[in-house]
């Protein structure tokens, strides 16, 4: 991947490539539109800036004189062992501007701060991320909020699940995993499009949702389902979120979106084998979930237990954060990297080398390890992150192929 100029005094995103329309165009019009494109830029420059901030705020310019490790720098800063994992990735999306150089010894990377930073220009970035799109509040508001959360976790004085989960992160999070929330949503619609490629031609759906939240990847799949004629072939659906919370709000919303369609609710914890928790082999023909499996304690497990409850040729699909390269930081992950759920899963130096959101390639070896077979990514992220390194969303679609759950 080759490093874009960075820019320090202002801000403007590049002309999109043309090619990008032709990519795209199998898409509802409203999903990849410019407004998403500067916002996506947008925030991807307000994560940096909030990166020189907290290299401010966690003292750490000092510390950067010498050749140092995120475990070195954790140590010297008398901060948490745990919170090197995030620390590691605030040095990874300085190297971006220039500020701060690494070098790997080994299987150590160590930086050194290269120059002083300039000022953070985060007011001015979130007035312009506003003009661009209202909509963009959740997401830098969230992104304030978490960052506001990192000494404290940092020092331990506080832990970030509770702390972003608490009293002042709920309405952050409903408002981030909106459907007005562009550049979320879009995670929705490129599974919903898939999805609904894949089943055109099935006259039966039996549909098992994992991991629902507040109900928004449920609302756009069946809202594209309706668009394509499918909605009256759903004979099931059920959807599941471990959070009581979060289920009774998407419960409430949907059932009278949707007052005649065979809609059930569960709270299924994808950790834990499915069919003791109500989900049988064979009941569904497709399985689906948005920003879901990521977040698995073992990826291959939840992976093979979302095959087992196919029936044969049913489908997974999910709607994923894709990183376009190994390694490369992206925004969405400042507010997930002091989450301990985020964190703490077991890795894979093939299809899994790091916690968090995968490249297209981790996730096609994941699913074909899992015993998936027709395994396709869409739309076509591998050319896409050529012209375009900041494209994030994608679906990835496995079949459960005859036989397989025998």
């Amino acid at each position: 991947m080759k490093a874009a100029a960075f820019d320090a005094s202002a801000f403007k995103a590049p002309v999109r490539d043309p090619r990008l329309a032709d990519w795209l165009k199998d898409y509802p019009p409203e999903v990849f539109t410019e407004r998403l494109y500067q916002s996506i830029e947008l925030i991807e420059r307000y994560s940096i800036e909030l990166a020189i901030d907290l290299l401010h705020r966690l003292k750490m310019i000092d510390q950067l004189s010498e050749w140092r490790s995120a475990d070195q720098l954790c140590s010297a800063l008398s901060f948490q062992p745990r919170f090197s994992f995030a620390l590691g990735w605030l040095l990874e999306r300085l190297l971006e501007t220039g500020c701060v150089m690494a070098r790997r010894d080994g299987d150590v990377r160590s930086y050194r701060l290269r120059h002083a930073p300039w000022r953070p220009q985060l007011e001015r970035l979130h007035a312009m991320g506003l003009e661009i799109d209202p909509g963009n509040a959740a997401t830098l508001d969230l992104l304030d909020h978490a960052a506001n959360l990192y000494p404290a976790v940092a020092g331990g004085k506080q832990r970030g699940d509770q702390s972003l989960f608490g009293p002042q992160g709920i309405p952050l999070w409903l408002n981030y995993f909106h459907n007005r929330n562009l550049t979320y949503a879009v995670n929705n619609w490129t599974g919903a499009v898939l999805a609904a490629d894949r089943l055109a031609n099935r006259s039966r759906l039996r549909i098992l949702e994992i991991g629902a939240g507040t109900g928004s990847a449920s609302e756009t799949l069946l809202r594209y389902f309706d668009q394509r004629g499918l909605l009256s072939r759903i004979k099931r659906y059920l959807i599941t979120e471990p959070s009581a919370f979060f289920r009774r709000r998407a419960q409430r919303e949907l059932s009278s979106q949707y007052p005649n369609l065979p809609l059930e609710w569960g709270a299924l914890d994808l950790n834990s084998p499915w069919e003791t928790q109500g989900v049988f082999p064979g009941d569904f023909d497709l399985v689906y979930a948005v920003n879901v499996l990521h977040i698995s304690e073992d990826l291959l497990f939840s992976l093979n237990q979302a095959r087992s409850a196919l029936s044969e040729d049913g489908l997974l699909v999910i709607g994923e954060c894709l990183r376009p390269y190994v390694n490369q930081p992206i925004y969405p992950e400042l507010m997930f990297q002091i989450l301990e759920s985020y964190a703490d899963v077991q890795l894979d130096s093939e299809m899994r080398p790091n916690p968090g959101f995968l490249t297209a390639d981790q996730w096609r070896c994941a699913f074909t390890r899992a015993g998936f077979e027709n395994v396709k990514v869409a739309p076509d992220v591998d050319r896409i992150r050529e012209i375009y390194p900041h494209f994030f969303a994608g679906a990835i679609c496995g079949q459960n192929t005859a036989g397989q759950n025998k």
